[in-house]
């Protein structure tokens, strides 16, 4: 792991930056100069304040993501800033390029404050066609996604929502491999953060309307002082409303004893957190998804060792590696080329149930697609394309009939 992190740097300082801006017109002509600045450009300036539709396909709005963050909440370092931040936002923004061939920059805010956010982003919004939140600390990350769903492109926090998604997808195929039914799991999740707290809410559809969502059994979960439950006095907002939709048998005590007959261990906290006697604990052919960064919450060798069945981390260096790259580009890809206002709930199950059936047999070692599928992408953005045009359908069919009936 050492020489990773001593190569990284080296490259780094070599590339100083991992993204650079290119020219599509090469500008070596007068008449060229004329076209894609003065005097011909103020003809498009002209089309678009006339019909703002047009800048998806006269500028690179339509096709270019803001990949946001204050940098509170970096995977594995914590809150390390915006300027420490900045190597991993050039990361994702490469990987918009690479596996969605969508243009993507970062924007690191230095605050921490959500108005000043949520009114930075506002600001910034004519120039992009999608904003993806990243690594901002729960609970302003709920509230600052929230507050944008108004500003006519789709915004979209991939630490809750791609986590979520590519979670479900592969507890979908796990249920294939185990035999288990979705609807009868027992599920246990560590960390009641973002992450935790999205990937609850999709598996006990939570205010989720959907004939495609299939609600978990059961559903506890757990934060660093154990089990969230009804007589806890310390819980903030996003926690209570947890109660809502989870523990209704108000289990307490620590992950050690709430893993007791679980079918499946979602970890998005800390490494090291569980062992070989926990798993040993749980029901018949158990399922770890243990997704703490670099360090997983139990070793994959050690949990197949005490009966997991399934074993799965967010690490590219074991089998079943859940990484939110399976979603992000192609949910921005399909919302992109339907001109999509928001990310709904309809385009997050489609994203789901596309990576989860772009595997046709999947194994207990392969119930998730490769990271570097670059085929996957393609496949979500056509599924989360179509769920938008389904929802457009319905929502004019809706219109339709109230008129009727108002007349």
């Amino acid at each position: 792991m050492e020489e990773v992190y001593k190569k990284s740097v080296e490259l780094h300082e070599k590339m100083r930056g991992k993204i650079e801006m290119v020219n599509k017109i090469p500008v070596d002509t007068k008449e060229k100069l004329s076209l894609v600045y003065s005097p011909g450009v103020a003809q498009p300036c002209l089309e678009i304040e006339k019909d703002p539709e047009r800048a998806y396909d006269l500028t690179i709005k339509g096709n270019t993501i803001a990949v946001v963050t204050n940098g509170t909440a970096v995977l594995g370092l914590g809150n390390i800033g915006p300027l420490a931040s900045l190597p991993v936002m050039e990361g994702k923004a490469m990987l918009f390029k690479r596996f969605a061939n969508i243009n993507a920059f970062p924007i690191c805010i230095d605050s921490t404050n959500t108005r000043h956010i949520i009114e930075t982003i506002r600001r910034i919004a004519p120039s992009f066609g999608g904003i993806n939140l990243e690594d901002i600390k729960a609970p302003e990350s709920f509230e600052i996604e929230e507050q944008l769903q108004d500003i006519g492109i789709p915004v979209f926090h991939d630490d809750q929502h791609g986590t979520a998604i590519v979670t479900l997808a592969a507890l979908i195929n796990a249920c294939k491999v185990t035999g288990k039914k979705l609807t009868d799991l027992k599920v246990v999740i560590n960390g009641a953060g973002a992450a935790g707290i999205a990937i609850a809410k999709l598996l006990r559809c939570f205010h989720i309307d959907s004939p495609m969502c299939q609600s978990v059994k059961t559903l506890i979960v757990c934060d660093s002082k154990g089990a969230i439950h009804r007589f806890r006095t310390d819980l903030n907002k996003a926690k209570t409303e947890l109660l809502k939709y989870s523990n209704f048998e108000d289990v307490k005590g620590d992950i050690h004893h709430v893993l007791d007959d679980a079918d499946v261990f979602i970890g998005v906290s800390k490494g090291n957190l569980i062992g070989q006697e926990d798993v040993k604990k749980m029901a018949k052919d158990p399922i770890i998804f243990a997704m703490a960064n670099p360090t997983p919450e139990i070793d994959p060798a050690e949990a197949k060792a005490a009966g997991a069945l399934i074993v799965g981390t967010g690490r590219s260096d074991y089998p079943n590696q859940i990484n939110n790259v399976l979603a992000f580009p192609g949910i921005f890809k399909g919302a992109l080329a339907a001109r999509a206002k928001i990310i709904s709930t309809e385009m997050k199950l489609a994203a789901a149930y596309a990576i989860a059936n772009s595997l046709e047999n999947p194994t207990a070692d392969e119930v998730i697609p490769s990271a570097l599928d670059t085929t996957l992408a393609q496949t979500v953005a056509d599924a989360v394309e179509k769920a938008v045009h389904h929802e457009e359908e319905l929502n004019r069919q809706i219109a339709e009939a109230e008129k009727r009936l108002g007349q």
